[in-house]
Formats: C-alpha cells, structure tokens, sequence
C-alpha cells in the first residue's frame, strides 16, 4: 500500500493545481460572464486601423461562418487578408465567396506559393504581411469565430508598453467524440493552463489562434522569418517579445475555436504533436502536466498493482471530482457542451495521460504530409528519407498503424 499512498500524494497536489488553474479562470473571466469582458478598458482614441491575417489550408469546420464573423465588426477601419498557397485548395473558393458578400469590405485574397521555411503557417503569413497596410496586424486562425466587438476588446489592451495581445479561447461545437474531447480539453487543461501562467507565475503563454502586434515589434525579433522553422512560431513570438521588453497581455475576451466534426485520429495526432512541441520546449518543466493530470494518476496503483477497493474508490473518488471541476468550467465560460458530455473527461485524461509518454519516446512530427525532427525550442529540421533513422521511423509508424 506504500506506493497507492505516495501516487494518492501526487494526486492530491493535481488537485490542488487544478483547483488553482479553476481559479485562475474564474479570476480571468470573472466579470465576462461567457464573453469573456473583465475590465471596462477605455477604448484608445481614434482607434488604430488593423490588418487581419487569415492564412487559410483546407476546409476547417464552419469556415464560411468563421470568416463571415470577421467581417461584421463593429470597428470603423480594418482588412481583412486571405493568404493560400494554391488556387485549388477547397478553401480558396470559400475565401471567393466571403469577397463576393461582402464587397463593401477591404478584403484581399493572395495565392502564392512560398517555401521559405518548414512551418507551412508561417510561410502563409510571409505572404499575406508583405501586402498588409496597417502598422497593427492581427494573426488569426481559419477555426476561429468571434463576436462584432472582437477587434474593439483586443485593440483594448494595446497600450504603448504592450507588444502583444492574444485571447483566451473557448472550444464549441462537438458532434463527433473526437470534436468533444478537443472542445473539453480545451475548455479545461488548455483554459485552465493559460490562466494559471498568466495569472500567479506571470509567463506569457501565446495560443496562435489570436494575436494582435505592431509591425515594428515583430521586426524587432527578427519578422516571421525568425520563426520559418519553429513548429510553436506563436509560443516563440510572445517570448522573444516579452524578453525584449513588452508587456505579453492576456484579454479576457473569449474567442470560439470552432471543433465540429473531428475523428478521435485527429484528437490524438494533434495532442501527440503538441505533447512533443511541450516536451522540447519545457524540458523537465513537462513532467508537471503529468503531476497535473490528477485522474490519470488516480489510475495508475491500478495499472500497475492491484485492483482493490481502496483503489476503484479513490479513482472513482478523483474522477467525479474532476467531472464537476470541468462541468462548472464549461459554465464559466459558457460552453455550449452538453452537461452529459462532461462525464467523458475522465476518459479524455486517461487518453492524454497515455499520449504524454509518446514525446520522450520519438522526436519526430508528420504535419501536412511532411516529417520533420523537433529539435530544442521546436525549432524543425527535416527528417531523413533514407538510412538507419529512416527506418526506425518507419518501424514505429507500422506499430502505430497495426494499433489503431
């Protein structure tokens, strides 16, 4: 029983660390009511003109209607660009069909075909900066839909010692299981994670879905190109910034990352990639997730010991109290999830917890077709087509395939 004492310990101190990220949270959104408004931020005079940077690959769930909520803003001079790599893409001809509605709108679409770094996003918004107006330029991700005040509250916060903005997000939708663990994981670790960061150890956290800078601050990091090769080009960005002398600020104003209809394939392949891109870019600091995983923990003295009434007990005991945890998050930030949905997380953290072995295990990342190696700080090298590390590669794809 020595061992379920001390993984019973650890749990505790998941608990306890969850408690505090559901506080952070609350403290985040405390007067939003959903939307996410705390403060009520004067708005700065005139309002600066935005350019909005859109790079667009494939049809993303509810894309016409993502794009569409940036265009009914209710801000007096903004643009919105569209940047593709081919005209054949499905997304180009969404991108057509937003211009074409709303014409009265500055809204451009660029294709072209740029191969300047490994990060096939960075390359998309290379194209779409070298043709963007305004000195305020705002990243935003096709997945994303936001409210007609959206670029009113995150110009807020843009004061003169602040070099960049980003938003806490909220996952919606959810008609497959695959969408409902994105959207809990989400709503509760991903929320949760932020929050704390922000809020009791004051480290800028940038999730790339919305960010908001000055052109000159970017230039001062070295412009996109400093990131071509960096698979958390977001996480890098908000770092190099905040060392450079900026504030990296948190707004309250919650986003919609749009999850519909994702497979569970999906969910894993993404949580594995970003398991490995925590991994080399936390080091030893990444084992704290698996502290933090409270429920996983909860489980282990039965996976690896016995099965036993003080065991199920307390696994049962931890699960509930991790289902009510994210239920009253999900209320917080007023998900659209069903209140049913939340008896899954506990299942979501055992898969999580499971995936959080894969990153020290392999270092290597297929994303849009390509591989490459996660080296420190993620920065990407491609990985090789033929000789010894080849094959290990290919050997560990096999497994995975006869797995799933």
């Amino acid at each position: 029983m020595e061992m379920f004492y001390i993984f019973a310990g650890i749990t505790i101190l998941g608990l306890i660390a969850y408690g505090l990220q559901i506080w952070a949270v609350r403290s985040t959104l405390r007067t939003g009511k959903g939307r996410g408004i705390g403060k009520d931020l004067p708005f700065p005079l005139p309002l600066p003109a935005v350019s909005i940077l859109k790079p667009l690959k494939g049809l993303d769930d509810n894309l016409f209607d993502n794009l569409a909520s940036f265009c009914t803003q209710d801000y007096p001079e903004y643009e919105i660009i569209f940047s593709l790599q081919d005209h054949n893409d499905p997304a180009y001809k969404v991108a057509r069909k937003i211009k074409d509605k709303y014409h009265e709108k500055n809204i451009s679409i660029i294709v072209e075909k740029c191969d300047v770094g490994l990060n096939p996003k960075v390359n998309n918004l290379m194209s779409a900066y070298k043709v963007s107006q305004y000195e305020h330029i705002l990243i935003s991700d096709s997945n994303v839909m936001v409210d007609k005040d959206y670029l009113k509250e995150i110009v807020k916060h843009m004061k003169e010692d602040v070099g960049l903005v980003s938003n806490v997000i909220r996952g919606i939708g959810g008609s497959t299981i695959g969408s409902i663990f994105e959207n809990l994981h989400l709503n509760t670790f991903i929320l949760g994670s932020v929050c704390f960061l922000d809020k009791f150890l004051k480290m800028p956290c940038v999730v790339g879905k919305s960010m908001l800078m000055r052109k000159n601050d970017l230039e001062a990091i070295g412009g996109f190109k400093a990131v071509k090769d960096v698979l958390a080009e977001d996480y890098v960005i908000g770092e190099r910034i905040h060392k450079m002398g900026k504030k990296v600020v948190l707004s309250n104003y919650a986003i919609n990352n749009v999850n519909e209809y994702w497979g569970i394939r999906r969910f894993l392949n993404r949580h594995t990639r970003w398991g490995k891109l925590r991994w080399r870019l936390g080091g030893i600091k990444y084992i704290s997730e698996l502290i933090g995983n409270p429920v996983f923990m909860s489980f282990i003295p039965m996976m690896l010991w016995e099965i036993s009434r003080t065991t199920v007990s307390f696994a049962l005991f931890v699960s509930l109290i991790k289902v009510i945890g994210d239920l009253y998050l999900g209320k917080i930030t007023d998900s659209d999830s069903n209140p049913m949905v939340y008896l899954l997380s506990p299942v979501k953290d055992m898969i999580i917890g499971l995936i959080w072995f894969v990153p020290i295990l392999s270092n290597t990342v297929v994303w849009r077709g390509n591989r490459y190696i996660i080296g420190r700080d993620s920065m990407l090298s491609p990985c090789p087509e033929t000789g010894m590390w080849a094959w290990r590669y290919r050997i560990v794809d096999a497994i995975k395939a006869r797995i799933a």
